[in-house]
């Protein structure tokens, strides 16, 4: 599927998952050796209301968008790049074991 043919994508907005500042992180399980793979914004623009820091489910990363931000720094392409990263991603929640 292209970026073309994929309808959500829009072409012009910001897609936080092809800046530099989205960020893999590992967030604890429910046992020990066990984690959650997450999504923060190393250049802090992802807040809560009370202004504590949000993080988000890697799953979902690719609805994450944005229509500007001061701190956005492309990695490419970013049609391609959603395409690719849909393609290659989990569709759900993943608990993984460290080794």
């Amino acid at each position: 599927m292209s970026a073309e043919t994929d309808e959500s994508f829009v072409e012009g907005k910001i897609y936080c998952a092809n800046c530099i500042h989205c960020k893999l992180v590992p967030s604890p399980g429910n046992s020990v050796g066990q984690f959650y793979l997450r999504v923060r914004c190393d250049a802090g623009k992802w807040k809560k209301k009370l202004g504590e820091e949000k993080i988000y489910k890697y799953f979902t990363v690719t609805r994450r968008s944005i229509d500007c931000c001061d701190s956005y720094e492309p990695m490419g392409d970013a049609g391609e790049f959603i395409s690719d990263l849909k393609r290659t991603l989990p569709i759900r929640d993943e608990l993984y074991r460290k080794e």
